[in-house]
């Protein structure tokens, strides 16, 4: 038999319902969508870059992480679609920034082990 698990079954129903009934299944949801898109290697270094250059064009969020402009758009419009960037358009640019504060702070605690963030 497994050492990591019970050898038998029983649990404290009173903790269990108190912890279950704390948990917010919608809050849960919201932040796994959030992980998922940062899970991606690509989107991870383009917030990154965001949460540096705190606004920057499609062009320039392409050649930082080293992708096409189309694949940094596709990123890019994820991350927003998420709530995680907002993008405005000037002339023929579009400009993207990280609009989620949580986020910021979640960067912000991932690379705390480094005294400067670096790509």
């Amino acid at each position: 038999m497994a050492k990591d698990r019970c050898d038998i079954y029983c649990y404290n129903e009173e903790k269990v319902n108190r912890i279950k009934s704390s948990i917010d299944i919608e809050e849960v949801q919201d932040i796994t969508k959030s992980l998922k898109a940062l899970a991606d290697e690509t989107r991870l270094k383009i917030v990154l870059a965001l949460y540096k250059g705190e606004e920057l064009c499609v062009c320039d969020a392409a050649n930082i992480v080293g992708s096409t402009v189309a694949t940094a758009s596709h990123h890019l419009r994820l991350l927003r679609n998420m709530g995680i960037a907002s993008y405005r358009k000037e002339g023929k640019l579009a400009f993207y920034s990280l609009n989620d504060e949580h986020i910021k702070q979640l960067i912000q605690v991932m690379f705390t082990e480094k005294e400067e963030i670096t790509l």
